[in-house]
């Protein structure tokens, strides 16, 4: 990607966190165990269902790049997870098991009997326990860079750092979460973000999970060799949060899965990458 590519880049994200990231599409709202979750809708004329799981301290915003691609041949749901976004924020002991029940409820409450499940990092840990929990609801699985692997120490893992509340600490992860100088450097995007925080309210989520994984709850090891769906694993090899050596213990574990590795690109490929990501998972999705 050229110097002017990716300023441009830069500036869609800019813009697209600033205004209605989703423009035309759709906000949606339904009940969930007594929660109002928000979600964007869309491509309602195809058969085909695909279900985009945002991650930690993130938002349907996250999949901006992607919903009108994949909407031309999908039926799309992106929704606020409970506790993010523009969601409800009850005081629960969230944990991901949590977010595997509120999925399954999901789907029961708007019909979807089975569907493309596509998870980027905590997204990606959910969508692989609910391949576990409920296979009967998942066709494909999509896990771009997932979490679910208990390191050797826990304290190594970076998702401590992500419950961000000054400018320095979102620099700092800006410079693990992207790859391109021109992301991880524009302060632009750092007031933003943090102005996201603010806005979305979501610092008790992010600390109720951070508990959980404290206690060790929930991760997928030894349980990989479970998940029999078929499944593409999309990582960024400059992925500053979640080590691209997991995308290969991913990989061997579940059997029927194929590994993308995207150089020059951090931990979330689906916005640094969305073209080749884009294209990729439709190639993926449509195959038999």
């Amino acid at each position: 990607m050229n110097r002017r590519r990716v300023k441009g880049f830069v500036l869609i994200i800019f813009l697209a966190f600033c205004l209605n990231a989703f423009g035309q599409l759709q906000e949606k709202f339904v009940t969930i165990f007594g929660a109002k979750i928000r979600y964007i809708e869309a491509g309602e004329n195809n058969q085909q269902k695909v279900i985009l799981l945002h991650g930690l301290g993130s938002s349907a915003e996250a999949w901006q790049m992607n919903v009108r691609r994949l909407s031309e041949k999908f039926h799309v749901f992106i929704p606020d997870q409970v506790g993010f976004g523009k969601s409800d924020k009850p005081f629960l002991k969230y944990r991901v098991a949590t977010y595997v029940d509120f999925l399954d409820k999901f789907m029961s409450e708007l019909k979807i009997e089975k569907a493309h499940i596509i998870g980027n990092s905590m997204g990606g840990w959910i969508a692989a326990l609910m391949a576990l929990k409920y296979p009967d609801k998942v066709e494909k699985l999509v896990l771009v860079a997932p979490a679910g692997l208990l390191p050797e120490r826990i304290d190594e893992m970076r998702v401590y750092q992500l419950n961000n509340s000054t400018r320095d600490e979102i620099r700092d992860n800006m410079k693990r979460i992207f790859a391109s100088p021109l992301l991880q450097n524009n302060e632009a995007l750092v007031d933003q973000f943090l102005t996201q925080r603010v806005l979305f309210n979501d610092g008790y989520t992010i600390s109720s999970l951070i508990e959980s994984i404290r206690r060790k709850e929930d991760f997928l090891n030894g349980k990989l060799n479970q998940i029999k769906k078929q499944t593409l694993i999309i990582w960024g090899r400059q992925d500053g949060l979640l080590p691209v050596s997991d995308a290969y213990v991913f990989n061997k574990e579940i059997a029927s899965s194929k590994l993308v590795i995207f150089d020059n690109c951090g931990h979330v490929p689906q916005l640094e990458k969305a073209e080749d990501f884009n294209r990729l998972v439709e190639e993926f999705l449509i195959s038999k």
